[in-house]
């Protein structure tokens, strides 16, 4: 049996449960969210928890990963993937947020949004009448954390007192990884260069050094360099700021015995990463992806069940 997730009383008049940075989870409730994704990986199709139902997912960026894991696993779940674009709504013609999710609301049980505005996340949780996740913004991303704690769950058993190093530009990833690892009691370091750090109050140990961030570390993690919409100006300067915050081997030989490498993907060999250790065996990133689906199965099974 699966841990019992916790269900507060709300009434009617209270907004649904959203998923917006990962802080609106407790610290047991991330618990029993990671048991259960490990427990839909087992059995893929053991839950029919949106049977008859859809789930929208509202892309303004392009993507791999999420958009494959979230309707593969929606599909298992029994339900329907309603994969939109801006440019098929009527956003694209001045309807409002707000007048697009309240329509949404009346014909979905969740909305997932993909966005480049903090703002628009907020707005459409805001005037949301069902469940929204987010799938990415700006500032986080919290269902790729959950499957990266799902991944070091898998390996290591107990998360409790694991560290976890973040080796490069301080995003939305490694912001992410900062408020859920303290949930889970994972010890998180971002070694970030000036202009590249996450802001103090993140809840990460913050060091411009990446050799002691790795130093004793059971995990390392990075992501790309250049973000979607860097000019090429602006990448130059940009992997010239970080070309000594990259995973090789090298780096990994400082980590604890049997640490591995993650990476959200998509990864660029020879810049934050080297090709050895992404194809290598001292990494569990390809699990680490396969996990996007079952820890956000777990999160939808959560968010849409009835509360009593």
């Amino acid at each position: 049996m699966h841990a019992t997730l916790p269900h507060p009383a709300r009434t009617l008049a209270r907004l649904p449960r959203h998923f917006l940075t990962g802080s609106e989870l407790s610290a047991e409730e991330l618990s029993a969210l990671l048991d259960r994704a490990l427990e839909l990986k087992q059995a893929p199709h053991s839950s029919r928890a949106l049977e008859g139902r859809s789930v929208a997912l509202v892309f303004e960026h392009p993507s791999t990963r999420t958009r494959t894991s979230f309707e593969a696993g929606i599909v298992e779940l029994g339900g329907h993937p309603m994969v939109l674009r801006p440019d098929e709504l009527q956003l694209t013609r001045g309807e409002s947020v707000r007048d697009t999710v309240l329509v949404l609301s009346r014909n979905v049980a969740a909305i997932g949004l993909r966005t480049g505005s903090e703002a628009t996340l907020a707005e459409l949780a805001r005037y949301a009448e069902v469940p929204v996740v987010n799938m990415l913004s700006p500032r986080h991303h919290p269902c790729q954390a959950l499957a990266d704690l799902m991944t070091m769950r898998e390996a290591f058993g107990a998360l409790a007192g694991r560290k976890l190093a973040y080796v490069g530009d301080g995003n939305n990833v490694a912001r992410s990884l900062a408020v859920l690892g303290v949930l889970a009691g994972v010890g998180v370091t971002v070694a970030a260069p000036d202009g590249h750090q996450l802001e103090p109050e993140s809840g990460a140990r913050l060091t411009g050094d990446p050799l002691a961030a790795a130093a004793g570390a059971d995990v390392l993690y990075t992501d790309v360099w250049i973000s979607m919409g860097d000019d090429a100006a602006t990448a130059d300067r940009r992997r010239a700021a970080l070309a000594s915050y990259r995973i090789d081997d090298a780096l990994l030989d400082r980590a604890a015995p049997g640490a591995f490498a993650l990476h959200c993907l998509p990864a660029h060999p020879g810049e934050e990463i080297t090709a050895a250790v992404l194809y290598g065996a001292r990494q569990r990133i390809w699990d680490q992806a396969e996990n996007r689906r079952h820890a956000q199965k777990a999160l939808l099974e959560w968010l849409v069940a009835p509360v009593g």
